[in-house]
């Protein structure tokens, strides 16, 4: 099956008192309407990653994530759309939630494994799928050169001028593709990195990794609220107001964070009056299912 990727996502204005009072413009790009699982950023990273295992006559698709992996889900579903096999291989005890229910439901196979063993994904999947002529290894969350090419193409996507680009970031991956495009274009935009673990300082090293060429770029790292997957009472509230108003999904996981984080800078008079911001919506709505309690 040829494996047609055509993207499409619209960027909406987003109205807040706040910005009108600090004389800015905030957009954001709706990569969460691209696909209603395969979502946001996750369709971006698997163009060219699927391209590669057609071009090579691979059938198999093996991935890594956790139980509540939004990378899994789009993985299982995508290799169900474009006609693979797939396997994920899942970070800790067994265990039965609705994102895996959901990975079993578009035909994946899920290998549970201890943590520690998981920290070597190649000897994983060496030791899984070493006599599997047709598997093809693709990294947690995408993570790779390809993934981030397909990310890059978001700003072919533009088609008006922003001062500032606001994104989450969880593997540097989609970071690299966005300052790579706007690198391609000439642009004198901004990128704004908002790491959503702890200690995210090391993503600069891994989105350097996948960058061409050098580029200037700023992470925010103090907006992870505990770390991957964590959330606080003053973030999930701050997702509560978002969506009432705006009726617009977000999760506490990525894009609320983000938000929560251009919100905060913009409170604090970080830029200047009259710049115009777009904010990347990475999809993942998914990932509520996984902090319903929080909620």
């Amino acid at each position: 099956m040829n494996i047609d990727f055509e993207i499409f996502s619209p960027v909406h204005q987003i109205q807040n008192k706040l910005f009108d009072e600090q004389e800015l413009k905030v957009f954001i790009k709706r990569d969460d309407l691209i696909h209603p699982i395969i979502s946001g950023n996750k369709w971006r990273k698997l163009k060219y990653l699927l391209k590669q295992a057609q071009s090579e006559q691979k059938t198999h698709l093996v991935t890594f994530g956790g139980a509540y992996s939004n990378h899994l889900l789009a993985m299982a579903a995508a290799a169900a759309k474009f006609g693979f096999k797939s396997t994920g291989i899942v970070r800790g005890e067994e265990v039965n939630n609705d994102t895996l229910f959901l990975c079993r439901l578009h035909g994946m196979n899920l290998l549970f494994t201890d943590r520690e063993s998981y920290r070597d994904k190649p000897a994983l999947f060496n030791k899984h799928f070493a006599d599997d002529e047709k598997a093809f290894f693709i990294d947690e969350g995408g993570a790779s050169a390809l993934a981030a090419q397909g990310c890059s193409e978001l700003i072919d996507e533009l088609t008006e001028n922003y001062d500032h680009i606001f994104c989450a970031c969880g593997t540097g991956t989609t970071a690299a593709g966005i300052i790579t495009g706007i690198t391609q274009h000439g642009l004198t935009t901004q990128f704004h990195g908002i790491p959503v673990l702890k200690n995210g300082e090391f993503l600069k090293n891994d989105i350097n990794n996948f960058l061409n060429e050098p580029a200037d770029y700023h992470l925010h790292t103090e907006y992870h609220f505990g770390g991957y997957g964590k959330a606080t009472d003053e973030l999930i509230h701050f997702i509560k107001q978002f969506v009432a108003n705006t009726g617009m999904l977000i999760e506490p996981v990525y894009t609320g964070k983000m938000l929560y984080a251009l919100y905060d800078l913009i409170a604090k008079n970080h830029f200047k009056p009259g710049s115009r911001i777009l904010a990347i919506h990475t999809g993942g709505i998914w990932g509520l299912l996984g902090m319903k309690d929080k909620f």
